[in-house]
């Protein structure tokens, strides 16, 4: 006879829970469970594929007002994204992950997607991650926490809530943050941006290419008719798996030193 669940023992049952926590499915997101083995009813919608994006044919459906262009302050887009029910990773996620630093900064920092440490705290970069981020900009005399512009930034992210398990946001997610994010930068008005790994490189550049193609060179994006220099980097993330990797993020972080000192 087949073993259940009933029949596993309490070493079984460990080892279970803890390769679903390295799986990434560390939330429970449903009321019951659900057997993934049955084939799911006829009328069922399929879902779309982890990292694929929504047909093209399908509109992508923003709630009234999500265009973001009425919001005149920062204070003002935290506030309605506090109350935008119209994404459905915000029914999952633990807080929202909006912005943190000096709205005054001359440099905008673009993270990607919240991680498990920045859902919890509900700050940009926190965890592990954020401390190497903060050593990288002390590094060139930034901060998150200066009070004077020339030496703060500005941090905000391209999906503003954690996908249940860490999973890649479908198209329809990241199109209903980009008008915040673009009004943000609107808003803020940085003389740069720097892009921390691909998904907001990506995103503000408009080009496929992966990171490491990416990385190093300074590009200019539009924002409602104004040019803002922008350098696509590596995420800090990324450099705590591939350490070899920091030299190349050292690179960059000198080339935007070299740039903030000569404007």
């Amino acid at each position: 006879m087949d073993k259940t669940q009933n029949d596993m023992t309490p070493h079984d049952a460990a080892e279970a829970l803890r390769w679903l926590s390295e799986m990434g499915a560390d939330e429970i997101i449903g009321e019951s469970t659900v057997n993934r083995l049955v084939a799911p009813a006829a009328k069922a919608t399929p879902a779309v594929a982890r990292g694929t994006a929504a047909p093209a044919a399908a509109p992508v459906v923003v709630a009234p007002g999500a265009s973001a262009t009425q919001y005149q302050s920062l204070a003002e887009i935290r506030a309605a994204l506090e109350g935008f029910d119209a994404c459905p990773l915000k029914k999952t996620a633990t807080k929202l992950c909006y912005a943190d630093g000096n709205p005054q900064a001359r440099v905008m920092l673009v993270g990607e997607v919240p991680d498990r440490d920045e859902d919890i705290q509900g700050q940009p970069f926190a965890g592990r991650a954020g401390l190497l981020l903060d050593r990288m900009l002390a590094a060139v005399g930034l901060s998150r926490s200066a009070q004077d512009r020339e030496s703060a930034v500005f941090i905000t992210n391209t999906v503003f809530w954690r996908p249940p398990g860490n999973r890649t946001p479908t198209e329809a997610e990241f199109q209903m943050c980009l008008p915040f994010l673009l009004r943000t930068i609107e808003l803020q008005k940085p003389d740069v941006i720097v892009c921390l790994g691909v998904t907001s490189s990506q995103r503000l550049t408009g080009k496929p290419d992966g990171i490491l193609k990416l990385r190093g060179k300074w590009v200019t994006t539009n924002v409602s008719g104004r040019n803002i220099p922008l350098l696509p980097t590596l995420h800090p993330a990324y450099l705590l798996r591939q350490p070899a990797h920091k030299r190349l993020a050292w690179r960059d972080m000198l080339m935007l030193r070299q740039m903030l000192d000569a404007h």
